[in-house]
């Protein structure tokens, strides 16, 4: 059953009277096809034209749907033979973030990702993918593996943002976002990095900081989230829709500043809609990009990396 935000209500109404239609003319004699046909195109069509103007801010919510895919649904739809590693060597396993050896379209990589979870518990368990110090640290073993085998790198960033709990600071949060993005730009294999729902602060810079990064078209890409915005220069989170436009977060926004390189299409209504269809468009983009980038040497990848962050907003 699919969740609706506040500015779908329109179209919920409409396809709660398909339904209600349905419903009423099964066994009944009266033929009301047309009608339902009718409304089915208007119900598409209204969709389609909402979601082609969404705001920054409604853009933030569709980022943040609940039935949005995550890592393990992506692992299910556009790679194979997924082989998970777990454990940064040092002091746990931190289920925020994923990762391991993976197939995409037969090529080989190191995959990871942010985990939110889809449900209560495991929403619980991934910590909202708000990932830990030894995440970040499972992230740098996983890369210095991909670097030592000549495997490409590809991660799937979704997260509000680092986890800020004491035990996180204590553990020297900082230090593990740090060195998890100079992993990112020392590496000497491809490194294509994808921005599938929230890109919030260190925490998703950490695995983002790729020689090409490409971002879902309803995702958002920030270095704070739009609330925190509003009560640091309002206080109040109420001015969120206002930050959100003033930051600049959108896919749209940021290709034009050349933070990200390549904007992948949602199926209509958001990735929520389709997760399969999301799932393949992705991995079709990002084989493609791997197909570039496997043209060059180890130093000319590590110098574009340099140059995209240097040039980086002209």
């Amino acid at each position: 059953m699919v969740s609706y935000l506040e500015f779908e209500k329109p179209v919920a109404e409409l396809e709660q009277r398909i339904a209600e239609l349905r419903a009423a003319s099964e066994g009944d004699d009266v033929d009301i096809s047309n009608e339902l046909r009718r409304l089915e195109v208007k119900s598409s069509t209204l969709l389609e034209t909402t979601y082609e103007s969404l705001s920054p801010w409604q853009k933030t919510q569709v980022a943040r749907h609940p039935s949005r895919p995550h890592f393990r649904d992506y692992v299910e739809h556009a790679f194979e033979e997924f082989m998970p590693l777990g454990g940064d060597r040092s002091f746990a396993e931190d289920e925020a973030i994923m990762g391991g050896f993976a197939k995409l379209n037969g090529r080989k990589v190191v995959l990871i990702g942010h985990e939110k979870g889809n449900d209560t518990a495991s929403r619980i368990r991934h910590n909202f993918g708000m990932g830990k110090p030894e995440g970040y640290r499972k992230a740098i073993r996983l890369m210095e593996l991909a670097d030592r085998f000549g495997l490409p790198v590809v991660t799937l960033v979704d997260t509000s943002g680092a986890f800020p709990g004491v035990e996180a600071e204590e553990r020297g949060q900082a230090e593990a976002i740090a060195r998890s993005t100079e992993a990112c730009l020392a590496l000497g294999v491809p490194m294509v990095a994808s921005i599938v729902g929230e890109g919030g602060s260190g925490g998703a810079v950490a695995l983002a900081s790729a020689e090409r990064v490409l971002m879902f078209e309803h995702a958002v890409y920030s270095v704070i989230s739009p609330e925190g915005c509003a009560s640091i220069l309002w206080r109040t989170a109420e001015k969120a829709p206002d930050a959100a436009e003033a930051m600049k977060i959108t896919a749209q926004n940021l290709e034009q500043l050349g933070v990200i390189d390549r904007i992948v299409k949602e199926p209509v209504g958001g990735a929520h809609r389709d997760p399969a269809g999301a799932a393949k468009a992705l991995g079709e983009a990002i084989g493609e990009e791997l197909d570039m980038l496997s043209r060059h040497a180890p130093d000319e990848l590590r110098r574009m990396r340099e140059e995209r962050f240097l040039t980086m907003a002209g």
